[in-house]
């Protein structure tokens, strides 16, 4: 299995560099992307890099990382989250449930604590990535349930509560938000949502048209769609292209 693509938040930089120290003897496992040392680099970073995994300290320069995981959770499905913090605290142990978090840390962190929970996001990330039966999936649309093959599917645009599944074949109205939809679309292909509106299926990414904001996807028959993008789409797809 890949290694899981990990964030570090901690706004302490003795702790920080404590952590981060101790996590390169997970370096099969794990590859650290990034740290941050406050809520809103954490913020962007995490939108910027979609990581596997988050370390996340529970307060952060007086603010609550509860939250900042509540504004993420609008955006995008969150990233499994290993909690850490000073004290134990029962509210926030409480809030760390709710969230499905991992493992909840408490400083300083031992290094057999680090590896149990390290061990529990791989088995966590391995389950998820299990294949599926069948390469196939279903969507709601308006009057019927639509049957498509995962390779098929270019992206989607968002459309109020609903969304339209842009197909090699042709676009469907599906009654599914793109939060709902990113989640489903985890481990089928490399579905990543580029900005609010739109989700592309980077495999079939051929071209990115800067002057019309557009990209134009492929099918294994060569078979094309255009898919308009707003700025920060073209930004997030470009991004995302440059680190496959």
């Amino acid at each position: 299995m890949k290694r899981l693509k990990t964030i570090v938040v901690e706004d302490e930089r003795l702790p920080l560099l404590a952590l981060l120290q101790k996590l390169e003897d997970h370096s099969v496992q794990l590859e650290v992307v990034d740290d941050c040392d406050n809520y809103q680099s954490a913020l962007e970073s995490i939108l910027r890099h979609r990581p596997d995994l988050l370390f996340l300290d529970i307060q952060l320069g007086g603010r609550d990382s509860i939250r900042l995981l509540e504004e993420l959770r609008q955006t995008i499905p969150l990233p499994y989250v290993i909690f850490t913090t000073a004290y134990s605290d029962r509210e926030y142990l409480m809030s760390a449930i709710k969230l499905s978090a991992v493992d909840y840390l408490l400083k300083p962190i031992g290094k057999a604590e680090l590896a149990h929970a390290i061990a529990k996001a791989v088995d966590r990330a391995r389950i998820a990535n299990l294949p599926e039966p069948t390469e196939k999936m279903s969507f709601k649309s308006v009057n019927s349930k639509l049957f498509l093959m995962v390779d098929d599917i270019a992206g989607f645009k968002a459309e109020g509560n609903y969304a339209t599944l842009i197909s090699f074949e042709g676009n469907h109205l599906v009654l599914e938000n793109l939060l709902s939809l990113e989640g489903r679309l985890q481990g089928k292909g490399r579905f990543v949502r580029v900005d609010r509106c739109t989700i592309i299926n980077i495999e079939k990414v051929r071209s990115i048209n800067q002057r019309q904001h557009s990209c134009t996807l492929m099918s294994q028959d060569s078979r094309t769609v255009e898919i308009p993008l707003s700025n920060s789409g073209m930004n997030t797809l470009s991004a995302v292209l440059e680190t496959i």
